[in-house]
C-alpha cells in the first residue's frame, strides 16, 4: 500500500491492511491503466512479419535476453525431432541454427526495454523482429498463437519493497491486452514466488481472475528449478493459460530430478570442468553481501542467480564461508580465495549454452565492472532455459498433434 510521502522516501509498505482494501486498490490501478491504453497515439505500423502456417508462430513480451524464449523453442524442437537429438543439436551452435527451423514454435516479435538485453536477443534469435518500446505505448499486438512473458516482477519480489501498488505490478494488464488482440491458443507467464503472497494472496487471485476474463483456463504453480534439471535454487511462479474453447487440460509437468528420479544437477556437473571461466565482477564484499552464506558446495545447487554482478554468489572454491552471528558471516583467509562467479558460469547455471552471447553495451571506454554487469543483469533476469523447456514441453507436445485445430479456431476468433 501507498502511504503518505515522507521525505526522501515516496513509498512505505503497510502491513495492517485487509483483502477488500487490496480488492478495492487493485481494481482501481487497473481502471488507471485501461485509461492510459485508450489513449495511446501511434502512427507505427508494423513490418511485414514471418508467419508460418505449419507451426505455432510466439509473441514474446518483456522478453529481455531470451532465456523463457530459447526453452520454449528447445520445447518445440525435441517434440518435433526427439528430445536426445534436440539436446545434442543445443550444444553447437552452428547444429542448433540449422535445425531450430524445425521447432514447433516459431517466434515473430519480441518486445523490451532493456537495451543491452534487446541486443542480446537480436544476436540469438536474428530471424525475430523487435519492438524496443514501453509496453504501455504499444497500441497493437500483431496475431499469434502463443504468448509468452515474464512480467516485471520486482515489486513483487520478498527482496524488494512489496508494495501493492507499485505501478510495475499493473504491467500484467498490457499482457493481457495482448492476449484480446493476439488471440494466441494459449500462453506463459513467469514471476516470482513473493507474487504468491503478495497482498496475502489477494494480488495473484486477482491476477488469474483477469486472464480468465480474457477468456483462458489458468493453472499456476511455484515450482523450483532444481526439480527440472537445472543447478540452481530458484522458485518461480508459471501462469499458464489455454483458450476456453480448446479441449486441452494443461497440467504442470512433474519434476524429472530429486528423490527417487535422476540426481540433481550440481554446481560440479554445470561449472567443475571450465577450464577458462572468463571474466567476473571483481570489488570487495559489503557487510551487506556478508549478512548470509554465499558459498553452496561443489555436490550442491547454486543459490538464486540475481540481477547483478555484485550479488553473485561466490564460487564453491576456497574455504566455506563462517557464521560469526545472526546476520553476520566471514570470508576465512585471504580475499584472493574467493570470488564471485563469472558471466560465463552463472549463464551455465542459468542453463544458457556456451554458445550464447551477451551483449555488454559494446563501450570499452566504460568501467569492467559496468559492463560485466549488465551481462549478470541480463542472466539473472532470464527464466533458466532448462526450466522454460520443461513448461513447455505439454504446449508442445499437445500443439504438434493437434495444429490444425489451433489454426482452425484461430481463423474464427480473427474473423
Amino acid at each position: 500500500m501507498k502511504l503518505e510521502e515522507r521525505g526522501r522516501a515516496k513509498y512505505r509498505p503497510l502491513k495492517d491492511y485487509d483483502k477488500d482494501q487490496v480488492q478495492a486498490l487493485l481494481l482501481d490501478k487497473i481502471k488507471e491503466e485501461e485509461k492510459l491504453i485508450q489513449n495511446i497515439e501511434s502512427d507505427f505500423e508494423l513490418p511485414i512479419l514471418d508467419y508460418r502456417d505449419d507451426r505455432i508462430n510466439v509473441i514474446s513480451l518483456f522478453s529481455g535476453c531470451g532465456g523463457l524464449d530459447l526453452g520454449v523453442e528447445l520445447a518445440g524442437l525435441s517434440a518435433m525431432i526427439g528430445e536426445e537429438e534436440a539436446l545434442e543439436a543445443f550444444k553447437d551452435k552452428k547444429k542448433f541454427n540449422d535445425l531450430r527451423g524445425n521447432s514447433i514454435f516459431h517466434t515473430i516479435y519480441s518486445n523490451d526495454l532493456f537495451k543491452e538485453a534487446n541486443e542480446s536477443y537480436r544476436l540469438n534469435f536474428p530471424h525475430v523482429f523487435q519492438q524496443e518500446l514501453d509496453i504501455r505505448k504499444v497500441k497493437t499486438f500483431p496475431k499469434a498463437d502463443l504468448v509468452l512473458g515474464g512480467f516485471p516482477c520486482p515489486g513483487f519480489s520478498e527482496a524488494g519493497p512489496r508494495l501493492i501498488d507499485d505501478e510495475r505490478n499493473f504491467l500484467y494488464i498490457h499482457f493481457i491486452r495482448c492476449l484480446l488482440q493476439a488471440k494466441p491458443f494459449a500462453f506463459i507467464a513467469e514471476n516470482v514466488k513473493g507474487l504468491t503472497t503478495l497482498g496475502k494472496g489477494e494480488v495473484l487471485k486477482q491476477i488469474e481472475q483477469d486472464f480468465e476474463s480474457a477468456g483462458y483456463k489458468v493453472q499456476t504453480k511455484l515450482v523450483n528449478a532444481r526439480d527440472y534439471g537445472v543447478p540452481q535454487l530458484r522458485e518461480r511462479v508459471f501462469i499458464v493459460g489455454i483458450r476456453k474453447n480448446l479441449n486441452f487440460e494443461y497440467i504442470h509437468p512433474d519434476p524429472t530430478h530429486g528423490d527417487g528420479k535422476i540426481q540433481y544437477v550440481t554446481l560440479k556437473d554445470a561449472i567443475g570442468k571450465i577450464e577458462d571461466p572468463g571474466d567476473w565482477f571483481k570489488g570487495g564484499f559489503s557487510p551487506i553481501y556478508l549478512s548470509r552464506n554465499r558459498k553452496k558446495k561443489w555436490n550442491e545447487q547454486s543459490f538464486t542467480i540475481q540481477a547483478s554482478g555484485r550479488q553473485a554468489p561466490l564460487h564453491p572454491s576456497g574455504p566455506d564461508m563462517v557464521k560469526l552471528d545472526k546476520d553476520k558471516w566471514e570470508l576465512p583467509g585471504d580475499e584472493s580465495q574467493h570470488r564471485r562467479l563469472s558471466v560465463k558460469e552463472i549463464a551455465r547455471i542459468q542453463t544458457f549454452p556456451d554458445w550464447f552471447e551477451f551483449f555488454d553495451g559494446g563501450n570499452m571506454n566504460v568501467q569492467k565492472n559496468n559492463r560485466l554487469d549488465k551481462q549478470y543483469k541480463q542472466i539473472g533476469n532470464a527464466v533458466p532455459v532448462k526450466l522454460a523447456k520443461a513448461m513447455a514441453m505439454p504446449l508442445a507436445l499437445w500443439a504438434k498433434d493437434n495444429i490444425n485445430t489451433i489454426k482452425n479456431n484461430n481463423s474464427v476468433l480473427m474473423k
